[in-house]
C-alpha cells in the first residue's frame, strides 16, 4: 500500500511538473511535446488509472487541482498540423454611387444693334441655368456705358433675372431697349444650344 501511494504521489508530481513545463511561455516545442512517463507501479484496484494528459490533475498531498496555464488555441489546425485562416468575404457593390451634374458653358451668338454688339453665355448645372454672363456689351462715352452697366446688373450672375426665371423672357431694362433686345436674342440662342 505504502509502495502505491509513493508511485501515484511521483506520478502526480510528474504530470504536474509536465504541465507547468507545457504551458510555460519561453519553452520550445521540443521542451512541451515530451510524453509523460508510464506509472511506476499498478494502481490500487478499484481506483481509475492515472492519466497523464488529464488537464487538471490533482495533487495526491494536497488535493489541490492543479490548471494548466497554456492559453486555449482557437485557431483551426489542418491535418499536417499548420494553423488555418478564414477571411470574410469582400462587400459586393451592386449600385454605382450617384452621379453629380455635370456644369458646362454655352455661349449665344454676337448680336449686332446701333449702339455695338451683345453676346451672352450661360452656366448649367444638368438642365438648370446656375449664372448668366456677358460677354460682350456696348461700350462708349456717358449712356452707352450706364445702360450696359443696368443691363449687367439686371440679368448677370448667380441671382439675376436669367437665373430666377430660368429662360429667355426677361423684363426690357427702362432706357436700354435695343440692349435688352439684343441680350435676349443671344441668351435665347444658347438656351437652344445647351
Amino acid at each position: 500500500m505504502r509502495r502505491a501511494f509513493l508511485a501515484i504521489t511521483g506520478l502526480a508530481a510528474s504530470t504536474t511538473a509536465l504541465v507547468v513545463l507545457k504551458g510555460s511561455p519561453g519553452t520550445s516545442q521540443a521542451a512541451q511535446e515530451v510524453p509523460a512517463a508510464a506509472p511506476a507501479s499498478p494502481t490500487p484496484s478499484g481506483a481509475p488509472p492515472a492519466d497523464a494528459a488529464a488537464p487538471s490533475p490533482t495533487t495526491a498531498a494536497t488535493g489541490v487541482a492543479t490548471t494548466s496555464p497554456r492559453p486555449s488555441r482557437s485557431a483551426t489546425r489542418t491535418p499536417a498540423g499548420r494553423p488555418t485562416t478564414t477571411r470574410a468575404p469582400a462587400p459586393r457593390v451592386t449600385s454605382k454611387p450617384p452621379q453629380q451634374p455635370s456644369t458646362r458653358r454655352v455661349s449665344g451668338p454676337i448680336v449686332e444693334n446701333e449702339y455695338g454688339n451683345v453676346q451672352v453665355q450661360i452656366v448649367l448645372n444638368g438642365d438648370r441655368i446656375v449664372e448668366a454672363l456677358t460677354l460682350e456689351l456696348p461700350s462708349g462715352p456717358g449712356e452707352t456705358e450706364r445702360h450696359s452697366d443696368d443691363v449687367r446688373r439686371a440679368y448677370n450672375g448667380t441671382s439675376g433675372e436669367v437665373v430666377r426665371k430660368q429662360g429667355a423672357d426677361l423684363d426690357t431694362v427702362s432706357g436700354a431697349t435695343e440692349t435688352s433686345e439684343s441680350y435676349r436674342r443671344s441668351l435665347r440662342a444658347a438656351i437652344e444650344q445647351a
